[in-house]
């Protein structure tokens, strides 16, 4: 018997027919409930979807509002490996195949093919030049048009004549560039006194320079000859500045190919290239700012 009274009192909970009441509510009830609901959570909405706006309206479409935390500009290098290692073997393809695939990978956007359009891409010369200017930043003039890069110009570490880009030979290239940063502009070194004296033979006008050398002294007389190919061995003005994706979406950076034509054999060697400008910082901290080391073995 009590159970069917319980039964009965849930069934009459759901819909009771004497009181016209569902879930204990009368429809009046539930009438003015949902509008409540429906008018408050519509007035979040319109606060939030307000909030948004305002904070759309202090962002540039065209560059990053607060660039505070990007320390200009990070160096790095093509093919990237674990650890910054680059360890083969000469005589051995699979040992150094991951490598050149990577360098293969990048180096495709550099091809003649992609950069023929006229409407995207000018010619700014072979040789180091001003700064840019294709206008203000802010100012939407439509897109910009890109200085061409020809792969041509980094030489034997092209990947146009040699597939394996010197790792056969044990001759290794890095190919070497400066991060997009929009509309930052490296300038170069005033002077020589901020320059270590054995790299100050790099310093000319409209390039930011570029040096490598071993980061131990014993490995000093292990590395041999560092070969540099590009536009002046370093990071041209000219290629400068870029305008975001928006404006610039066909910027192509300048390289720096680096062949490391001597190597001593069956020996880790420990490597640092850095860029030298009077903007271009470095931190211990971070080892791609203004710089990068590399660890280089080549085994016959």
């Amino acid at each position: 018997m009590t159970s069917k009274q319980d039964d009965g009192g849930w069934k009459k909970f759901l819909w009771n027919s004497e009181t016209g009441e569902l879930l204990g509510r009368t429809g009046a009830s539930w009438f003015k409930i949902i509008l409540f609901y429906i008018i408050f959570y519509g007035c979040l909405a319109g606060v939030f979807v307000g909030t948004i706006q305002a904070m759309l309206q202090t962002l540039s479409p065209f560059k990053p509002t607060w660039q505070d935390r990007v320390a200009p500009p990070g160096l790095s290098h093509t093919p990237v490996a674990e650890k910054a290692e680059v360890f083969f073997s000469k005589s051995d393809v699979d040992t150094f195949n991951a490598y050149t695939k990577a360098m293969k990978s990048f180096i495709k956007q550099y091809d003649d093919e992609h950069q023929s359009d006229n409407l995207k891409f000018e010619d700014c010369g072979d040789q180091p030049g001003e700064y840019k200017n294709r206008g203000d930043l802010e100012i939407d003039m439509g897109v910009r048009k890109a200085c061409r890069f020809p792969r041509t110009l980094l030489g034997p570490c092209s990947g146009l004549e040699d597939e394996y880009f010197g790792f056969k030979e044990g001759k290794p290239c890095l190919i070497v560039k400066l991060n997009r940063i929009v509309n930052f502009l490296p300038k170069p070194p005033k002077n020589n006194e901020s320059i270590p004296e054995e790299a100050q033979p790099k310093v000319q006008p409209y390039v930011i320079p570029l040096y490598c050398t071993s980061k131990k002294e014993e490995d000093a007389g292990k590395i041999g000859e560092i070969k540099y190919y590009g536009i002046g061995e370093g990071f041209p003005l000219q290629y400068y500045p870029y305008y975001g994706k928006r404006l610039h979406p066909h910027y192509l950076q300048p390289l720096v190919a680096l062949q490391f034509t001597n190597l001593t054999l069956n020996t880790e060697l420990r490597i640092e290239c850095k860029v030298f400008g009077e903007n271009i910082d470095y931190n211990e901290k971070d080892r791609y700012q203004g710089r990068f080391e590399v660890k280089i073995q080549v085994t016959s």
